[in-house]
């Protein structure tokens, strides 16, 4: 009922949870930051930087459970400050077709390894 999934197209889980779980067709892909996940550095970088990362990151993820990014139904993203929202998006907006997924943008008080921003999903098979 439950599989994890596992790739090298994104950095390996660092604390006690999966990349990503496919349960009943649908998968939770973990939130995704500016970690390379050939060399494990940290991408202290712009937010367009990051943006790019963690989306690639997360698209590494999702194709490891079979699924393109198409198939991606909702996204959360947390930034560190909501005045990073407009150059998030553009780069957002680089990886995500019409009709895109549902989407929450939230800031947070803090991310780890103090990145700007965390990106998770859910897609359907």
């Amino acid at each position: 009922m439950k599989k994890e999934i596992r790739t090298k197209n994104a950095p390996k889980a660092i604390g006690p949870y999966s990349q990503g779980i496919e349960a009943n067709g649908i998968v939770f892909a973990s939130g995704q930051i500016a970690i390379d996940p050939v060399t494990g550095e940290l991408n202290t970088g712009s937010i367009e930087e990051q943006t790019r990362l963690a989306l690639t990151n997360l698209k590494g993820v999702i194709e490891g459970s079979g699924c393109t990014l198409d198939n991606v139904v909702k996204c959360t993203v947390f930034l560190e400050d909501m005045e990073d929202f407009s150059k998030m998006n553009s780069v957002y907006s680089e990886f995500f077709m019409p009709p895109f997924p549902a989407r929450a943008a939230v800031q947070v008080a803090r991310l780890p390894k103090d990145v700007k921003v965390e990106i998770e999903a859910i897609a359907v098979k």
